[in-house]
């Protein structure tokens, strides 16, 4: 058994297809198959069901890949260690965020943070929570953007900033000149919330009970942005995230409200593998995020 083999059992079970997996290891797809069968009689058992046109892991295969995962990111962290003068921040990041967080963090914390570390280029995955999860797990991703709570085995996280929660309404709605607003009182109107699956769905409806008590739940969208345009068409109000409502989203046929006390909102951090071989990464992205500069976002202290 070498790191190759693990390697090559981790991609394969990423992938679910030898095709493509071999395409990511830079091998034929022969060798590749070649090498899994190898390692299968090596430790006498099977990782994989080869079905037509469908590939999965055993029970057992699931363990072992997992494991392998593990034994490549501790061979890793003995390269890191023997090499004390190495810049963690010189090589590609992976990082995740979700959907309701990502188009209005990243257009300020990109350049901040290549600012701080002009030698880690970001390839960028924006998704729902439950498939950044699964990437990070297996290696896809190096860190994640979350809201949180969030409780993995070997996942550890910390967190960035707390973010309250306003009322969009559209101009000429009866509340549009209200300061403020009490959350039991959506529950009268047509809200529109992302589908579900997204983690933001599930904090309004947490954070304004009234909402799950209604038909209100049954009207959703694909996206924030998309939302917004339907309540700007009069189709109904909704409740975004402060950061989707500073002044560079400012929409001249909305108005936004704020919550009354205690106002709904979430905390949002960062989610990593405990066996990261990068910590330093981590540091500069917590410093980078604490460092922006967004109307309403509360940053957490160290």
């Amino acid at each position: 058994m070498t790191l190759a083999e693990l390697h090559y059992v981790v991609v394969v079970a990423q992938e679910r297809h030898f095709g493509r997996a071999a395409a990511r290891v830079f091998v034929t797809q022969p060798a590749l198959s070649l090498a899994i069968k190898k390692l299968e009689h090596d430790l006498g058992t099977t990782i994989f069901e080869r079905r037509q046109n469908k590939l999965e892991l055993t029970p057992l295969g699931e363990q072992i890949v997992h494991q392998a995962q593990r034994v490549l990111e501790e061979a890793e962290r003995i390269k890191i260690l023997a090499a004390q003068g190495k810049d963690q921040l010189n090589g590609l990041l992976r990082l995740g965020v979700i959907a309701t967080v990502g188009p209005y963090i990243l257009p300020d914390l990109v350049p901040l943070l290549n600012a701080r570390a002009p030698k880690m280029p970001l390839e960028l995955e924006e998704n729902l929570t439950q498939n950044l999860a699964g990437m990070l797990k297996s290696g896809k991703l190096d860190v994640i953007m979350i809201a949180l709570p969030f409780e993995e085995p070997g996942i550890l996280t910390t967190a960035l900033y707390d973010e309250p929660f306003q009322v969009v309404v559209p101009v000429g709605h009866p509340w549009q000149k209200k300061k403020s607003l009490d959350s039991r009182q959506l529950g009268t109107e047509k809200v529109l919330l992302p589908h579900a699956g997204h983690c933001f769905r599930q904090q309004v409806l947490e954070a304004c009970p009234e909402l799950s008590r209604s038909d209100a739940e049954g009207w959703q969208g694909n996206s924030l942005e998309t939302i917004r345009q339907m309540v700007v068409s009069g189709f109904g109000i909704t409740v975004m995230p402060c950061s989707a409502l500073t002044a560079k989203y400012q929409h001249k046929r909305l108005v936004a409200i704020k919550l009354a006390q205690p106002v709904p909102g979430r905390r949002i951090g960062f989610a990593w593998r405990r066996g990261y071989t990068r910590p330093q990464v981590v540091k500069v992205l917590q410093e980078t995020v604490r460092a922006l500069q967004i109307p309403g976002l509360r940053m957490i202290a160290r």
